[in-house]
C-alpha cells in the first residue's frame, strides 16, 4: 500500500475540509488568467511562426542566401582561383625561375671562379708563406730568444746564483759579474740584440706594407672580375631583355586592356542613358557627329508635317 492510499484512507479533520475550498478557489482565480495568457501567447507564437516567420525566412533565404551562395560558387571562387593561379604564375615565372636561372648560370659559376681564384691566388701563397717562411722564421726567433734571454739566465742561476748562495762566495762572484759578465752582456745587447731587433721590426713593417699592396691588387682584380663577369651581363640583360619585354607588355597588354576598359565605360554610360530615357522619357539619343535629317515639308508650304515625304522645291508646271 503506497503513501497516497494511506493518506486517502486517513480521516480528515474539520479544519482541512473548511480551508480546502477557499484555497482552491483563490488558486483558480490566480492561476486561470495566467494560464489563459500563456495559452494565448503560445497560440499567437505558433501562428506567427507558421504564417509570418517561416515564409519570411524562406523569402529571405531565396533572396539573400541563395544569390550569395551562387555568387560565391560561380563568381568569387573561380575569380579567387584565377587570381591565385595568376599570382602563383607571376611568382614562379617572375621571381623563382629568374632567381633560379641567375643562381644556376651566373652566381654559381661566379662563386666557383672566385673560389678557384681565392684558392689559387690567396690560399696557396699563404700556405707556402706560412710553411716555408713564417714557420722557420718563428722557430728561429724562438730559438734566438731562448739562446739570448732564457739560457743565459738559466745558466746564471744554475752555475752562479746557486753556488754563491750555497757556498757563500758572493763578493768574488759580484766582482766577477761586474767585470767579466756585465761588459760582454752590454756589448751583446748593444751590438747584437739591438740590430737584430731593429731588423726584425723593419722586416715586419715591410711585410705589412707588401701585404697591403697585395690585398689592394687582389681587391682591384676582384672588382674588375665583378664588373666584367656580373655587371656587364646584368646591364646587357636589363637593356636587351627586360626593357624590350616591358615595352612589349605595355604595348600588347596594358594599352589594349586600357582601351577595352574605356570602350566598356562608354558602352555602360550609353546603356545607362538609354535606360534612363526609356524610363523617364526624353528626346531620342543622337550620336555625336551624325547630321540630323531635315524635317519633311508639304507641297508649297514651309511648315513641317511629321510623316509627310519632303516635296521638291520646283513645281511640275514650271519644268515645262
Amino acid at each position: 500500500m503506497d503513501r497516497q492510499e494511506m493518506d486517502a484512507r486517513r480521516p480528515e479533520g474539520c479544519l482541512t475540509a473548511a480551508v480546502r475550498m477557499p484555497v482552491r478557489i483563490v488558486a483558480l482565480l490566480v492561476v486561470l488568467p495566467v494560464r489563459l495568457v500563456w495559452d494565448a501567447l503560445t497560440a499567437c507564437g505558433r501562428a506567427l511562426d507558421r504564417v509570418v516567420l517561416r515564409p519570411l525566412g524562406r523569402v529571405l533565404y531565396a533572396l539573400l542566401i541563395t544569390p550569395l551562395v551562387w555568387l560565391y560558387a560561380q563568381v568569387l571562387a573561380p575569380l579567387g582561383r584565377a587570381l591565385a593561379w595568376l599570382a602563383g604564375a607571376l611568382v614562379v615565372y617572375g621571381l623563382v625561375r629568374p632567381a633560379g636561372w641567375l643562381y644556376r648560370w651566373i652566381l654559381t659559376p661566379l662563386g666557383h671562379a672566385l673560389a678557384w681564384l681565392g684558392a689559387t691566388l690567396v690560399a696557396a701563397p699563404a700556405r707556402w708563406l706560412y710553411r716555408w717562411v713564417l714557420t722557420p722564421a718563428g722557430h728561429g726567433v724562438v730559438w734566438l730568444a731562448k739562446a739570448l734571454l732564457v739560457w743565459p739566465w738559466v745558466a746564471l742561476w744554475t752555475y752562479v746564483v746557486v753556488p754563491v748562495v750555497r757556498y757563500g762566495i758572493v763578493v768574488p762572484l759580484a766582482w766577477l759579474f761586474r767585470w767579466v759578465v756585465a761588459p760582454p752582456a752590454r756589448w751583446l745587447y748593444r751590438w747584437v740584440l739591438t740590430p737584430v731587433g731593429r731588423e726584425i721590426r723593419d722586416a715586419a713593417v715591410m711585410a705589412w706594407r707588401a701585404a697591403g699592396y697585395v690585398s689592394r691588387a687582389l681587391g682591384r682584380a676582384l672588382k674588375w672580375l665583378g664588373r666584367h663577369l656580373l655587371g656587364r651581363p646584368v646591364a646587357w640583360t636589363w637593356r636587351n631583355v627586360c626593357v624590350p619585354a616591358g615595352h612589349a607588355l605595355r604595348d600588347h597588354l596594358w594599352r589594349p586592356a586600357r582601351a577595352a576598359l574605356a570602350a566598356a565605360r562608354v558602352t555602360l554610360r550609353r546603356a545607362r542613358l538609354d535606360a534612363w530615357r526609356a524610363l523617364a522619357g526624353g528626346p531620342p539619343p543622337g550620336r555625336p557627329g551624325e547630321p540630323t535629317g531635315a524635317p519633311a515639308r508639304s507641297l508649297g508650304s514651309t511648315t513641317t508635317a511629321p510623316g509627310v515625304a519632303p516635296a521638291p522645291e520646283i513645281s511640275p508646271r514650271q519644268r515645262g
